[in-house]
């Protein structure tokens, strides 16, 4: 195409710029031009309508050139091209027509700008190389909830707009990109594990023994202190192999930010995240910042966001994160979904209606062995009309796996949603829960239930979103509770939950986490951001 727009001598030469972006009548395409271009630069339907009525609705003025030459916004934009692709290691944007025209704009003006049909392509290949940045860049992966297993709403960017301001800025001015602060955090530190990539990444540790404490000597410490400076966890390398007390201290920094017990000892299951190469860590970093581009660009002031590899609950109240608990999230035969609902009931002492997937797999086998069971477990039958039902002429054993009844388990301390219930409306049947078993929140690896979310510190969480509501406080909550009666009460002021699952992010602290995949969905979408 270069040679073609050089074969093609302009007869308009002289100058050919106006002094704006609108205001010269030479810089003006016309529509065959645009349908000439995508003969030789063949994209998809949507690109092309993004190029079609971007020229429309500025009457095909020149976006790119003014009566100067080459706009600042060309250059800014085309840096910011660079800039993508080597973060992202991508070539699919690459394009040498775009980047031999452009570096010949910059360095032969006087050529360059003599070939009005050089000038054309480039302007050409600009506006719609933008639009494919935008799309991949601000709008991610093009696939459906159901494929990307994510069902937080994503919502419309308008890259028409978003060029239309690129156009008018200059040299040194921030550029407005819609995405969120969370990304540009990720973003800062992609570029930092990028650079210790080409430094030839992280140190294997490959020690002695299975566990080293303060005061041990192993020669793999020498390399512990060498990776663990590289990450940021140790401030100074004292080149020994003495597992000394900062050494300790930086081990410790290390485990909280993978999500480890905080021992300060070097442990199998630390070992195995620091031996976790470079080329890993850049890819978890990746994916996660795919998932941002499809979260809203600024949450609401107040939210509560759970992060399911995380397994924590964090409350936001103003932008500010004020606190947080342990939760237990489904495990990966059901795993908890991914989605954006509003909180809008509280349920005190609630009934627990049993799935019938574990009335038909747990309960009727209990119930042929020991027709007791249910009033062991403090369980009632109901029938078609919602009335409880007496079991004793039952016969259990002429129902193979499904029976016309529905379980429920009644209020108490040993029910098996606790004493509380938080209720959202969803399509997947999933809310939050109190539970009995409060020892499985000291697991570090919270995977274990059928797709709801069990929450360590309900009733701080119930006085929470009652705070606003003057019939409610924490005494008459803990007076409720003391008892069996199920009591419902609508939330007045409800709050956005969003359930979503990153396996790296970055903290409060500027400090980036990271988390195992535990429903395996990174690799899954690792593939489509590589194209696999």
């Amino acid at each position: 195409m270069l040679t073609e727009c050089k074969e093609h001598k302009s007869q308009k030469n002289g100058t050919l710029f106006g002094s704006s972006v609108y205001s010269s009548p030479n810089l003006v395409l016309n529509s065959a031009a645009i349908t000439s271009h995508f003969k030789t630069d063949p994209v998809s339907d949507s690109i092309k309508n993004q190029v079609t009525l971007f020229y429309t609705s500025r009457n095909y003025q020149y976006a790119w050139f003014n009566q100067k030459g080459i706009t600042d916004a060309a250059s800014i934009f085309y840096n910011q091209l660079q800039n993508y692709k080597n973060d992202f290691a991508n070539n699919d944007l690459n394009n040498a027509e775009l980047d031999n025209l452009f570096i010949w704009a910059q360095t032969d003006e006087k050529e360059f700008y003599s070939q009005a049909n050089c000038v054309e392509e480039l302007e050409l290949l600009l506006t719609t190389t933008f639009f494919k940045y935008a799309n991949k860049a601000y709008g991610g992966i093009a696939k459906t909830p159901l494929d990307l297993e994510w069902f937080i709403p994503r919502k419309k960017k308008n890259y028409q707009a978003l060029l239309d301001s690129l156009l008018v800025s200059t040299k040194g001015e921030t550029i407005q990109e819609p995405l969120s602060k969370a990304y540009f955090q990720l973003k800062e530190k992609l570029r930092q594990y990028r650079d210790i990539q080409k430094k030839g990444g992280l140190p294997v540790i490959v020690p002695t023994k299975t566990l080293l404490i303060t005061g041990d000597i192993d020669i793999c410490l020498f390399v512990a202190k060498q990776h663990l400076l590289l990450t940021g966890d140790l401030s100074f390398n004292d080149n020994n192999a003495v597992f000394t007390d900062a050494l300790q201290k930086a081990v410790k920094h290390f485990q909280q930010r993978m999500g480890l017990v905080e021992t300060g000892r070097i442990d199998t299951a630390t070992l195995n995240e620091l031996n976790k190469s470079i080329d890993f860590r850049i890819q978890q970093i990746m994916v996660n910042m795919e998932r941002l581009r499809w979260m809203p660009v600024k949450m609401e002031k107040d939210y509560i966001i759970i992060n399911i590899p995380e397994y924590q609950l964090h409350v936001y109240e103003n932008d500010t994160s004020i606190w947080a608990t342990n939760v237990v999230v489904g495990k990966n035969a059901t795993k908890t979904s991914i989605f954006k609902s509003n909180l809008s009931e509280i349920v005190l002492n609630p009934y627990w209606g049993v799935p019938t997937s574990i009335v038909r797999s747990v309960i009727l086998p209990q119930l042929k062995l020991d027709r007791s069971y249910l009033v062991k477990n403090n369980m009632e039958l109901m029938g078609a009309d919602n009335q409880v039902v007496n079991t004793a002429s039952i016969n259990w054993h002429k129902y193979k796996t499904n029976m016309p009844f529905t379980v429920r388990q009644k209020p108490g301390k040993d029910n098996a949603l606790g004493k509380i219930k938080f209720l959202f409306p969803n399509q997947f049947s999933i809310y939050l829960h109190d539970t009995p078993a409060k020892d499985i929140f000291g697991e570090t690896k919270r995977a274990f239930s059928h797709g709801c979310i069990r929450v360590n510190q309900p009733e701080k969480l119930a006085i929470y979103l009652l705070r606003k509501d003057s019939l409610w406080n924490a005494a008459k909550i803990d007076s409720i509770l003391a008892t069996d009666n199920e009591m419902r009460i609508a939330v007045s002021h409800t709050i956005p939950v969003y359930i979503a699952y990153f396996t790296a992010w970055v903290g409060d602290d500027g400090q980036i986490n990271f988390r195992n995949d535990v429903y395996n969905l990174d690799s899954k979408l690792l593939k489509d951001i590589l194209g696999e």
